[in-house]
């Protein structure tokens, strides 16, 4: 994983939080449950619960280091409220050629996800955004070409 920053809201280092919490006592611990159990089953190496356990263990083990290498570089974002947009905005845009409005929130890149309209600030999009104010008139390529927005909010 990239040792650069993760940028985090506070909600989502909280959630990563407890998951690292829950993966290193709760399920660490039904993993070795279910290898004692295999264990007992005899022989190991035609032992299909024993493989699984081990495969379960592993994925484990790196979703947890995952986690904590996140957490170790997060920054937390914390948006100041005004007119200009960056991490952590809420801001609405206009397609200028069918007047469609769209909103979303710029977030690091960790936590985008499109069907919560939570868009990362490196996004085409979103680097369109950067630093951009309520009124701005801007050109965003698309896969249908270039298509021209109009910022209506930010919050």
């Amino acid at each position: 994983m990239n040792i650069d920053n993760t940028y985090l809201s506070k909600e989502k280092f909280d959630e990563l939080t407890a998951e690292l919490e829950h993966l290193k006592t709760v399920r660490r611990r039904e993993i070795a449950e279910q290898l004692e159990y295999a264990r007992s089953l005899g022989d190991l190496s035609e032992n299909a619960e024993y493989e699984e356990a081990r495969n379960l263990q592993a994925a484990t083990e790196d979703r947890i280091r995952v986690v904590e290498e996140s957490l170790a570089h997060a920054r937390i974002i914390e948006h100041t409220k005004g007119n200009t947009i960056s991490l952590g905005s809420h801001v609405t845009i206009q397609n200028q050629a069918n007047k469609e409005d769209r909103t979303y929130e710029i977030v690091g890149s960790a936590e985008a996800n499109m069907q919560e309209h939570k868009i990362s600030h490196l996004s085409p999009l979103g680097s369109a955004l950067m630093d951009k104010k309520k009124g701005d008139v801007f050109t965003f390529e698309t896969p249908k070409g270039t298509q021209k927005y109009k910022i209506v909010a930010v919050k």
